[in-house]
């Protein structure tokens, strides 16, 4: 099977050679040990000598000092590294004080026509590898970025005092992404196969929010994003880090074609425990644990762990860390061990 035939036979849990893999987003200090260890020049390079399957392709956003799109807003109030891995969801934000929904257009909203680069875009995507899965990394945070547009602790309390201030901030950021999205949707027109995005809901023992609440301020927004991949014949990843249990029906029937991370050590996040529930019903990404396996693990112990999670799901999952990141702490070696593995 090739990789586009592997990961749609995955995902739609038909028969495969192996399971469909995805290395994840190595962290730029990762990457030099992860380079020198397999002996190549680039993370390109690397996906091609572990026979990965999907190609991730992150959206060009050209808004200084960040240029993420992660960190398209500049919500807080006091002044604090401004990247995807320094940026804070607790600081005071830019809402704190407001009360009113009418004041949700007193921020300066950036356009994100203004910033995201269609050429580049298209250049992203039709330079990606025929062959692979091209997944466009669009993240759409909308959850996260009302957090941070108050202050976390704030932010969830306005969600239960004064719903609709909570919902004008939520929904503000909705329509950004929805904008951005479609820029990007519409420059590679055709090309792409599947998309990432997602808001992490829960801690290591379960979720930040109760269900109920998610369905009523936050789903309705995912549920548009979700829609409008869709309508562009995406497959649809969606991220959430944590013990997501209770929620992830409602994200397979929000239109999610694949739930990512399946961080494997949250509560109830045991893959023998998504198997039994959701085996079938819903494709899976993730499952090699990125807390403790990874990083402390022997390779052999890695090795055991994806062929105890190839005989658990003989289709349905695709193997990968139960983490997005490839950290500087996991040992390429371990990384080597989990895509040899699969080839067992």
């Amino acid at each position: 099977m090739n990789h586009k035939d592997r990961f749609y036979a995955t995902i739609h849990h038909q028969p495969v050679d192996r399971p469909a893999s995805w290395l994840g987003l190595p962290v730029p200090s990762a990457e030099a040990q992860l380079l020198k260890y397999f002996r190549v020049n680039s993370i390109d390079q690397l996906r091609n000598v572990i026979d990965d399957d999907i190609y991730p392709i992150e959206v060009p956003y050209n808004y200084p000092p960040s240029n993420h799109i992660a960190c398209a807003f500049g919500f807080a109030k006091v002044n604090h590294f401004d990247t995807p891995d320094e940026r804070t969801l607790t600081a005071p934000g830019f809402f704190e004080d407001y009360e009113n929904p009418s004041d949700v257009g007193k921020f300066n909203w950036p356009d994100p026509a203004k910033y995201l680069d269609r050429e580049e875009s298209y250049r992203r995507v039709a330079s990606a590898p025929a062959d692979s899965v091209k997944m466009g990394i669009l993240w759409s945070a909308h959850f996260q970025d009302a957090c941070a547009a108050f202050g976390m602790e704030k932010a969830l309390m306005v969600m239960l005092y004064n719903p609709e201030m909570f919902r004008a901030v939520i929904d503000r950021i909705t329509d950004f992404y929805l904008k951005a999205n479609e820029i990007f949707y519409e420059s590679t027109k055709g090309m792409l196969d599947a998309i990432l995005i997602g808001n992490d809901f829960g801690s290591q023992t379960c979720l930040m929010v109760d269900p109920d609440s998610l369905r009523e301020f936050v789903f309705p927004g995912t549920r548009k994003l979700i829609e409008q991949a869709k309508s562009y014949g995406l497959t649809v990843m969606h991220h959430s880090c944590g013990s997501v249990f209770p929620i992830i029906q409602d994200l397979a029937d929000l239109g999610a074609d694949i739930i990512h991370p399946i961080q494997a050590l949250a509560n109830q996040m045991e893959a023998p425990n998504l198997k039994k529930h959701f085996g079938g019903k819903v494709a899976f990404c993730g499952g090699v644990d990125a807390q403790n396996l990874l990083v402390n693990g022997t390779p052999e112990e890695v090795a055991r762990k994806v062929v105890e999670l190839k005989e658990l799901f003989k289709t349905g999952l695709i193997i990968s860390p139960s983490h997005e990141a490839i950290l500087p702490d996991i040992p390429p070696a371990n990384v080597e061990a989990m895509f040899n593995a699969l080839k067992l």
